[in-house]
């Protein structure tokens, strides 16, 4: 099949408009157009006033070979890449059964995954199912009472239980993994346009039921969960490549035996992470400000500027006020770089449209644009 990237539309097409546009832009006949799906679909509402919708579709014509050639130059028109799943090897007889720290989104789905080749998990969270977790939450929110161990941070299904369902990410996928993410989705009860939609959206009501249905899949499979269980301690033996892992202190003074585990702690059980000998010290400092530098200044080489360096290159930018903090911060890196109007050259005649998302930036060209019509005759 073909894959059609970047077809923009009008908000409110006929539906007799997508397989024409398909048409023009493979610059063949409508007979030769066999099928089409869509693969993605998206808004772009850049232009005040004019909404388009922007597919990605994948068709079937007639004459592929012919049609690609003809199309060549055009960089939105390529073969449909393969995005099937392609599962690890599947356990042996005997194999070890694994552990999963943690019931958030990582140790759900790698719980999956392992059920499925079957590997038969273990997965250990210390809070509770999510049904009496969300009691415990929602006590906390009303009523201000917490429970250590079950609130919005600590249960199954993890902190993104309570966050509305939000299913963007903006990570490089190459492997189409979140295509499997969002196919099992579908299955625990997600409707099925968030294999489609670019910002797809659940809700916190319908993931809950939804965490359940994939819980129950891992049981069925032979998974096993073992809620209100604290990881306490790790026992690890042998020294250097050696190395190599036997069993877990448990926080009901049990011992686990496990050759294999797989940390999936989340951002809040950072004693676990402790406790395993991996603990990283945070930095003093993160980040100071925010500005905006030139894109080869962080891109090319990010950590490798010297501090005077990074601070001439901010003054030369027009953030001037950056460079004292530049030449005493060693450990500070600037986010978000805009490479089309990082020059204060740009700043001058009051804020541009693409600086909308700029607020600093925008304000600062604001107050600037205001006090020059003051001091104008007759402002």
């Amino acid at each position: 099949m073909i894959r059609i990237t970047d077809l923009k539309l009008p908000l409110h097409h006929a539906d007799e408009a997508l397989p024409a546009a398909i048409v023009k832009r493979l610059r063949i006949t409508p007979r030769d157009l066999i099928r089409f799906t869509v693969a993605r679909r998206g808004a772009d509402a850049r232009e005040h006033g004019k909404i388009a919708l922007v597919y990605t579709l994948d068709v079937a014509v007639k004459n592929e070979g012919t049609v690609l050639a003809r199309n060549r130059r055009d960089r939105d028109v390529s073969l449909t890449p393969d995005t099937r799943y392609r599962a690890p090897a599947p356990a042996t007889e005997g194999a070890p059964r694994p552990v999963v720290i943690g019931a958030g989104p990582c140790g759900l789905f790698a719980a999956l995954i392992l059920a499925q080749g079957g590997y038969r998990p273990i997965v250990l969270e210390r809070g509770k199912v999510v049904r009496e977790r969300t009691k415990d939450t929602w006590g906390l929110w009303r009523r201000s009472v917490l429970n250590p161990e079950s609130n919005v941070q600590y249960g199954e299904g993890g902190a993104g239980t309570f966050s509305d369902g939000k299913l963007y990410s903006r990570i490089k996928d190459p492997r189409y993994l979140n295509r499997k993410v969002l196919t099992e989705f579908v299955k625990a009860g997600a409707p099925e346009d968030i294999l489609t939609e670019a910002h797809p959206h659940i809700g916190t009501f319908r993931l809950v039921t939804m965490v359940e249905s994939m819980r129950a899949t891992i049981e069925e499979l032979g998974g096993e969960y073992r809620f209100s269980t604290r990881v306490e301690g790790f026992d690890i033996v042998g020294d250097g490549e050696g190395r190599r892992m036997r069993g877990l202190h448990l926080n009901d003074g049990g011992y686990l035996e496990a050759e294999h585990v797989v940390m999936a702690i989340g951002h809040s059980a950072r004693y676990v992470r402790h406790a395993a000998g991996g603990g990283r010290p945070c930095r003093s400092q993160a980040v100071l400000d925010r500005g905006a530098h030139r894109t080869p200044a962080i891109v090319d080489r990010p950590r490798t500027l010297r501090p005077r360096c990074r601070a001439s290159r901010a003054r030369r930018c027009g953030i001037s006020h950056f460079a004292s903090l530049l030449e005493r911060a060693h450990g500070l890196q600037l986010l978000h770089v805009p490479g089309r109007h990082c020059r204060r050259r740009h700043l001058r005649g009051g804020p541009r449209r693409h600086q909308r998302h700029e607020p600093i930036f925008a304000q600062r060209a604001q107050r600037q644009f205001r006090v020059r019509r003051r001091d104008r005759p007759g402002a």
